[in-house]
């Protein structure tokens, strides 16, 4: 019987398309490297790093006086501007909602 706390793991996906690179032999080193203090193929290094860069571009972190700024802007909208409310009647008038 399996606890509660253990979860079943996605299927994996079968490895059958290949990629290849040429590389300085300072990159092929230090892949060498993350493959053995990792444990991970090249192939997955290369996966999580892609996951990565596609994360961080997809997410914005604020801080300082831009959080404050967005932060102060969600609490406190300010009043929609006549071009802000002419553009979306013309919106409604388009799409027809």
């Amino acid at each position: 019987m399996r606890s509660s706390t253990h979860r079943a793991q996605p299927p994996r996906e079968l490895k059958k398309d290949r990629i290849e690179l040429r590389v300085a032999s300072s990159a092929k080193e230090l892949i060498q490297r993350a493959m053995a203090v990792s444990g991970l193929t090249a192939g997955d290094l290369a996966y999580e790093g892609a996951r990565r860069v596609l994360d961080e571009h997809q997410r914005m972190v604020l801080t300082g006086t831009d959080r404050d700024a967005f932060l102060a802007a969600v609490l406190d909208p300010p009043e929609p501007t006549d071009k802000l409310v002419a553009a979306l009647r013309r919106h409604r008038d388009l799409i027809g909602r």
